[in-house]
C-alpha cells in the first residue's frame, strides 16, 4: 500500500472515530483509468435483426460523429471535476459550520451525500468510456477545499451563498448539456435512426443530477444565502470562478 493510500485510510478512520458528528465526510474518491479511448454511446453500427412483431423496416444505428464524441469526452470530464469540487466544498464547510450550527448536520449530510453520489456516477462513466480526468485535479482539489473552508469561516450565510453561486452555474451547465443531447436524439429520430439506450440513460442521469443541484440552490436561498455580507460580490466572484474552472476543465 503506497503512502497516499495509507494517508487516506488513516484520515478516514480518524474522522469517523474522533468526530462522530462528521462521520459522513468520507467520500469515495476513486479515480477512473486515464486512457483516452472513447466508446460510442451506440453499441453497434450494424442494423439490428428484424423482429417478426416489428412494423416496417428496422431502424438504423449510427455511430457518433467525431464532433459528438469530442463533446461527450469534454462534458463528462468537466462534470466529474465539478462533482469532485462540490464534494470537497461540503467536506471543508461542514466542521466549522457544525461547531456553531449543529442543527445543520442533517442538511449538510444530505447535500454531501448527493454530491458524493454524483461524483461516483461520473467516475463510472469516465471509466466505462475510457475518458481521462482533467489534468487540473490537484488545483481544483486545493481551490474547492479553500473555498469551502473560507466561506464557512465567514458564517452560515456565506457558506450558503457559496452553495447558491456554485449551483447556479452548475445547474445552467447541466441544462446546456441536456439541450444538446436532446437535440441529437430528435435528429436521430427524424432520420429514422435508432437512439441507443446509453444516450437515453445519460440524458436521464443528467436531468436527475441537475434537479438535485437546483434543489441545493433553493435550499441555500432558503437558508439566507443572500443575507451574507457582501453577497453581490461573493456571488459574482464565485460564479466567475466556476465558469473559468468549467472552461479550463473542458479543455485540459
Amino acid at each position: 500500500m503506497n503512502s497516499l493510500a495509507i494517508s487516506r485510510l488513516w484520515t478516514s478512520k480518524n474522522i469517523a472515530h474522533s468526530n462522530p458528528i462528521l462521520d459522513f465526510l468520507v467520500p469515495a474518491l476513486s479515480f477512473p483509468p486515464r486512457s483516452r479511448r472513447y466508446a460510442s454511446t451506440t453499441s453497434s453500427t450494424a442494423n439490428p435483426s428484424p423482429s417478426p412483431l416489428q412494423d416496417g423496416p428496422p431502424k438504423r444505428r449510427k455511430p457518433l460523429s467525431l464532433e459528438q464524441r469530442a463533446f461527450l469526452d469534454s462534458a463528462l470530464r468537466v462534470n466529474q471535476a465539478g462533482e469532485l469540487a462540490a464534494t470537497l466544498i461540503y467536506t471543508a464547510q461542514t466542521p466549522p459550520l457544525l461547531r456553531s450550527h449543529p442543527q445543520l448536520r442533517s442538511l449538510m449530510q444530505h447535500m454531501h451525500s448527493q454530491e458524493a453520489g454524483h461524483f461516483s456516477t461520473f467516475n463510472a462513466l469516465l471509466a466505462r468510456h475510457r475518458i481521462r480526468p482533467t489534468l487540473m485535479y490537484p488545483v481544483w482539489t486545493v481551490a474547492a477545499t479553500a473555498l469551502g473552508w473560507g466561506t464557512a469561516m465567514l458564517g452560515r450565510e456565506a457558506a450558503m451563498a457559496c452553495t447558491e453561486a456554485v449551483e447556479t452555474e452548475i445547474g445552467s451547465h447541466y441544462n446546456g448539456q441536456v439541450r444538446v443531447l436532446l437535440g441529437w436524439m430528435r435528429e436521430m429520430e427524424e432520420k429514422g435512426e435508432e437512439v441507443g439506450d446509453e444516450l437515453r440513460e445519460l440524458i436521464g442521469e443528467l436531468k436527475r443530477i441537475r434537479d438535485e443541484e437546483l434543489e441545493h440552490l433553493d435550499t441555500a436561498v432558503g437558508e439566507d444565502s443572500r443575507e451574507a455580507k457582501g453577497w453581490p460580490v461573493l456571488n459574482t466572484v464565485i460564479r466567475g470562478g466556476c465558469r473559468g474552472a468549467i472552461w479550463v476543465s473542458e479543455r485540459v
